[in-house]
């Protein structure tokens, strides 16, 4: 049976940084017929439930993973070090359930495939991905954001 990670928050786990879920239903569709991995790398990075929100500085997750970016929250404090390990947890537990594809949280500093928030904590989007969703794509894991979200 084909596999996929989910992020945990859209199945229903409250593991936002807000406390609550992203529940989509749209993606029952999208993974019908496929083992499903649910996975939240902020909550397994070792950041609270809830935490203040977070977004990529200086770049996205590829530059987060190359050293050059960081990840900070609203305060300043940086939390990039959560970041990265949720990610490589992530990875661990999608290569160990034979996860080919993850359907990841858009716009997540973790998790968004595509854009993420500007670090400007002002709402803006910019081209990128998240630590997560990189980690990810150079380890050959087909990324793409979940329906309906």
């Amino acid at each position: 049976m084909d596999s996929v990670l989910v992020s945990a928050c859209l199945r229903g786990v409250p593991c936002r940084f807000d406390g609550r879920d992203k529940e989509s239903p749209e993606l029952d569709d999208a993974v019908a017929g496929r083992r499903v991995v649910s996975f939240c790398p902020e909550a397994a990075g070792g950041l609270p439930t809830p935490r203040r929100p977070a977004e990529l500085v200086g770049g996205d997750g590829h530059d987060v993973l190359d050293g050059t970016a960081r990840v900070v929250d609203d305060t300043g404090q940086d939390v990039t070090a959560a970041f990265v390990a949720g990610a490589r947890r992530a990875l661990a537990a999608a290569l160990a359930g034979g996860c080919t594809e993850a359907l990841l949280m858009p716009r997540s500093p973790s998790c968004g495939h595509g854009s993420v928030h500007d670090g400007s904590f002002g709402g803006r989007l910019v081209a990128g991905d998240g630590v997560t969703a990189a980690l990810f794509q150079r380890n050959g894991i087909s990324v793409r954001a979940a329906p309906g979200v």
